[in-house]
Order: C-alpha cells, then sequence, then structure tokens
C-alpha cells in the first residue's frame, strides 16, 4: 500500500467533508471533491494489482463513452429538447455542446496525426502545420471547457446524493412558469411534490412559503397556484405563507427570508427547487444572507443535461469565475504556443 497516497486521499476527503458541512455554496466545494476523487482513483490504482486492472478497466470505459458517445448522446438529447420544448437558445445548448465537444475530437485527431504528414518545407506542409496550431488550440480549449463542465456535473450530483438535516422550520418553494398563465407545470409541480414529501416526512411540519409573482402573461401568480396546488395536495391554510412579488430567483430568496425574519421563534429553513438548480440558489441564498438547506426535485432526464449546461453558463458568467475560468484557459494554452513557437511553426 502507498501510505503517501493514502494520506493524500484522506486530506482531500477531510478538506472537502469539512467546507461542505460549513457550506454548500462555496464553488471551491467542486474542485474540492474532484481531488478527493481523483486521489481515491489514485489509492486504488497503487493499491493491488487487482485494483490497477480495475481501475485501468473502467478507465477505458470511460474514455470510450466520452470520446464516442457524448458527442452523440448530446446532439440527440438537443433534438430532443427542441422537439418537446420547442425552439429556444436555452434548448439549444445540449445540441451546441454536443457539436462543439464533436469538433473538439476531431480536431485533437488531426493534431495528433497531422505532424506524420507535414513536411514544413512545402507550402503543403506549412498549411498544415497552421492548421495543426489551431486544431491544438481548439482541443486543449475544448478539454479544457469539458474537464470544467464534469467537475461541475460530479458536485451537482453529490448534492442530491450527500444526507441534509431534517426537522425544518420553514420550506422555501421556487417558482416557475405556469402552463397557460394558470395551471402548475410538471416541473413546478415537481417542486411542490418534494416541498410535500419534505413536509410529510418532518416531526413537526414546517410552514410552506411558495415563492413567485405574476408574471405579465399570467393570470394569477406562480405562489397563488403553487398555494392552491398545496391546498388540494391536503396542506393546511395556516402551514402556508404565500410570497408573490419575486420575479426572480434572488428575489424569490430575498422576499422570502424577509417573511421569515418577520416571524417568531426558530427559522431552521430549506428550499425546494429543481435538482440541477440547487447548488446556484444556495449561492443567491448566501448572498441575501438566509442560512438554508438545498433539497432538489427531480426532472426529466431528457430535461437535465441543457439545463445543466445553463447553470454551468450561469454561475461561470459571474466576474469572479469568469477571469479564474479565462485565467486557467490561458494557463492551459499558452505551453503549447510557445512551444508552437519556438520550433518555428508560429
Amino acid at each position: 500500500m502507498n501510505w503517501f497516497t493514502a494520506g493524500e486521499m484522506a486530506f482531500f476527503w477531510a478538506l472537502f467533508i469539512y467546507s461542505f458541512a460549513r457550506d454548500r455554496s462555496r464553488y471551491r466545494n467542486c474542485c474540492l471533491l474532484f481531488l478527493a476523487l481523483f486521489f481515491t482513483v489514485v489509492f486504488l490504482f497503487f493499491y493491488s494489482e487487482a485494483t490497477q486492472k480495475a481501475v485501468l478497466a473502467v478507465g477505458f470505459l470511460l474514455f470510450f463513452f466520452s470520446v464516442l458517445l457524448v458527442p452523440v448522446f448530446l446532439i440527440y438529447n438537443g433534438t430532443v429538447m427542441l422537439k418537446r420544448e420547442g425552439m429556444s437558445l436555452a434548448n439549444l445548448l445540449s445540441l451546441v455542446f454536443g457539436v462543439l465537444i464533436g469538433t473538439g475530437e476531431i480536431a485533437t485527431f488531426f493534431s495528433v496525426f497531422s505532424p506524420y504528414f507535414a513536411d514544413l518545407e512545402s507550402g503543403t506542409g506549412k498549411l498544415l502545420s497552421s492548421l495543426s496550431v489551431v486544431s491544438v488550440i481548439l482541443s486543449i480549449s475544448v478539454i479544457y471547457l469539458s474537464f470544467s463542465f464534469v467537475i461541475f456535473m460530479m458536485y451537482v450530483l453529490a448534492m442530491q446524493i450527500l444526507p441534509v438535516k431534517k426537522d425544518f422550520d420553514y420550506v422555501i418553494i421556487h417558482g416557475a412558469g405556469l402552463v397557460e398563465g394558470s395551471r402548475v407545470s410538471k416541473l413546478l409541480s415537481d417542486r411542490l411534490d418534494k416541498a410535500i414529501e419534505v413536509y410529510r416526512k418532518d416531526p413537526t411540519p414546517p410552514v410552506l412559503i411558495p415563492s413567485g409573482g405574476k408574471g405579465s402573461d399570467e393570470k394569477l401568480s406562480e405562489a397563488e397556484a403553487m398555494e392552491k396546488y398545496l391546498l388540494g395536495k391536503g396542506i393546511p391554510q395556516e402551514k402556508i405563507i404565500k410570497e408573490d412579488r419575486s420575479a426572480t430567483t434572488y428575489e424569490n430568496l430575498a422576499f422570502s427570508k424577509g417573511i421569515i425574519d418577520a416571524q417568531e421563534g426558530p427559522k431552521y429553513t430549506a428550499l425546494v427547487t429543481s435538482n440541477y438548480h440547487v447548488y446556484r440558489a444556495l449561492r443567491y441564498a448566501r448572498r441575501v444572507g438566509l442560512k438554508c438547506t438545498g433539497i432538489g426535485s427531480r426532472v426529466a432526464f431528457y430535461y437535465w443535461p441543457s439545463a445543466l449546461i445553463r447553470e454551468y453558463i450561469a454561475i461561470h458568467a459571474e466576474p469572479k469565475h469568469l477571469l479564474i475560468f479565462i485565467l486557467g484557459w490561458a494557463v492551459s494554452i499558452l505551453p503549447m504556443l510557445f512551444f508552437y513557437n519556438s520550433v518555428g511553426i508560429i
């Protein structure tokens, strides 16, 4: 057994568990979870000959799946999204991401094999060399993007698996658009059903706060439609407080916090939203000063990839994370550019 590797694995797991317990909304948790899993794999690789073979077999299967099947799956998923949800930029994300990854894989193949056919003294060779540089930049960029997304995805999935405390005093339910301006959608009913599940499992049933204002194309507020749904499922009126002014996730939390702050007694709070949205909702909760636990409701499988990509983009569009993302990309791309410059290709 490699004790040094075991120590690294234990260190990063302890660091992740500590950081996760303190605040689930921190971006550092994504990186710490990845490092913990990475050193777990390294530990298993060196643990014995049997585990080494298992790690190699799983690694090969994952590589095969990612290279051949992921782009195909995302492109297929994108066409399903467009068919079921209609044409919109958000619904195109899975399709675009699949095409991007596929293009990056083709670029990687070209950059690996083009040197075998390139003669720098000929015009064709110079053209191939120039195209190779472009291919390498594209390849590394797509690999970097994919790697960053996988780290984010692993943490979002982990948040649905790792246990949360129970016995809440308040449960905020995030709104979503209404069907035909008045009816609860499937996405929203899943959130409501999850909140009802939390309510019924709680030894001291919490107050439910359906949160969502009235859109310009809606006949009533989302909170009112949600309240009707909850009443129809047997939730007592005295256990519901509507928040019907908000128009965004941030306002959902800010206005709901105002309602909770105005109440007497303990205020241990949970927020319920779709599973892909929990992480970003917790980040907004931290901004408004609301300490809470995030609980995710299920969504249709075909909907999840595009929704998660949308969340990834939203998180990395924040100035701090955008800067970190760009700096990381530059660090990954510059060594290759320096190499090509040193050999006279650029």
